[in-house]
Order: structure tokens, then C-alpha cells, then sequence
């Protein structure tokens, strides 16, 4: 990532992008290019959509308040989405905002809330999240932006997954002390993880069962501390990344 340009303002354009391409800002984009940054025509942006890689392009100014984009050449090819679900039990609504964040710097490809028994918080709002997901996309030079899902129960969540999919379930009453210790013995990089945290009340033994009878499973502990929710989704994908993911 040395030779990564910084410097150059970073969009999601939600529009096939190619060659020549022209692109129309919307009111907000434009008003952060045009007025925020004081950009000018001819400047560069560089523009992503999750599908057709990264582009640089340059800006087209089409009045005060109006700013198009033209696709000048491609820096940066697609790569595939990540392969790792982030199921949560829902938050409440600033620090929902935190761990979708996170969670996408993190490196999920999907975005999963899942209803748990002791689950308090309202349903997610889930424009907000994807609008969360898009600001860290953006800020942190990520390609693909995570699969928003629509809330599910857990249950219904478990039952639903690839059988040969681990699933890594984060609970505070796991006997296991050392987490990486207990991944690292599942041995190299895994393709496909699901990583699950629940409520701040924590699972019941039912939800605990559930889990324990999936095909593909590991029940750890994040250590000595009980963390809230938003800080154990930063604990368990750096954890879960550095051994079977894409930092291994």
C-alpha cells in the first residue's frame, strides 16, 4: 500500500464505471469536492462501486453547485468480496455506528444482525449501516463494500449456513482462556468464517447449544475482560484476521 495515493478525495459511485465514463455527483458528493475541499476542474477524485475496481477521474465542473466525474483510467482491479460474515445482536445506534465501521475496516464481507433472547435494541436501521459501511470504504481505500443484511433471528441464522463453514462464536463463558491459541489449532487460513457476537446479556445455553451443533464450530472466549459489544467486534475480527484470515 506504499504507492497508494492518499492524497486524492475518495467516492462510492453506485454506477457502472469504465473508460470515458461520465458521472453525475450527487448534491452531497459535489458539495464535498466543490466547496468542502475547494477542488477545482480537471483535479482528480478517485472513485470505486464495489464491482468494476478503483478509478481515477477527473472532475467536471457543471455550475456551483454541480460537479460531474470522467473515468480517465482504472488504478486498481476488483478483487474478490471478502469471504467473512460479522453476525451481531443490535446495538444501539452510536455505537452501532462504531462497529459497522470497524467491522468494515476490519475486513467483513457481510453484515449480519441477528435477534438473540436477550437482544434489546430496536430493529437496525439499515441505510444507516450501509452508509456507515460506504464512509469506511472510502476512508480506508477498501473495494468492496459488505453485503448489508436485513435483521434475522439466530437461530434461523445458524441453520441457514454452509455446512462447511466455520463459525467462530464469540461467548464470555467459554472455557477457553487463549483464543488464538484455540483458532491456531483449526490450522491455516480458513475460506469462509463466520464470526458471531451476541447481546450485552450475553447467550443463553439454548443459543449456546445451537451453535455448538453447527457442523463447523469454535466456541472463545476475548480474554480476561467482559467488552461491550462494539469493542468485542474489533477484538474478535483482529483475532480471527491475524490467524485463519486474510492477514495470515
Amino acid at each position: 500500500m506504499a504507492s497508494y495515493d492518499f492524497d486524492a478525495p475518495r467516492l462510492f459511485i453506485d454506477a457502472p464505471l469504465q473508460a470515458g465514463a461520465r458521472i453525475l455527483l450527487d448534491r452531497g458528493q459535489a458539495n464535498y469536492l466543490l466547496n468542502v475541499l475547494r477542488l477545482r476542474a480537471g483535479e482528480a477524485a478517485l472513485v470505486f462501486n464495489g464491482r468494476d475496481g478503483e478509478w481515477r477521474a477527473e472532475i467536471s465542473v457543471e455550475g456551483r453547485k454541480s460537479a460531474g466525474l470522467v473515468c480517465a483510467e482504472r488504478i486498481r482491479e476488483q478483487g474478490p468480496a471478502p469471504d467473512l460474515i460479522y453476525a451481531f445482536a443490535p446495538l444501539k445506534h452510536a455505537r452501532l455506528d462504531y462497529m459497522v465501521q470497524k467491522a468494515v475496516e476490519m475486513g467483513a464481507g457481510v453484515l449480519q444482525p441477528v435477534r438473540t433472547q436477550r437482544t434489546q435494541s430496536a430493529r437496525v436501521n439499515l441505510e444507516r449501516m450501509r452508509s456507515n459501511a460506504i464512509e469506511a470504504a472510502e476512508q480506508c481505500g477498501i473495494l468492496s463494500v459488505p453485503d448489508i443484511r436485513d435483521e434475522e433471528n439466530l437461530i434461523k441464522f445458524i441453520n441457514g449456513l454452509e455446512k462447511d463453514r466455520l463459525v467462530v462464536f464469540c461467548d464470555e463463558d467459554a472455557p477457553v482462556s487463549n483464543p488464538a491459541q484455540a483458532l491456531a489449532k483449526l490450522g491455516n487460513k480458513q475460506p469462509r468464517l463466520a464470526v458471531v457476537v451476541g447481546p450485552e446479556g450475553g447467550f443463553t445455553d439454548q443459543e449456546r447449544a445451537l451453535v455448538a451443533a453447527h457442523e463447523k464450530s469454535v466456541c472463545v472466549s476475548l480474554g480476561p475482560r467482559i467488552l461491550r459489544a462494539d469493542t468485542a467486534a474489533v477484538a474478535a475480527l483482529a483475532i480471527v484476521q491475524s490467524v485463519l484470515g486474510d492477514w495470515h
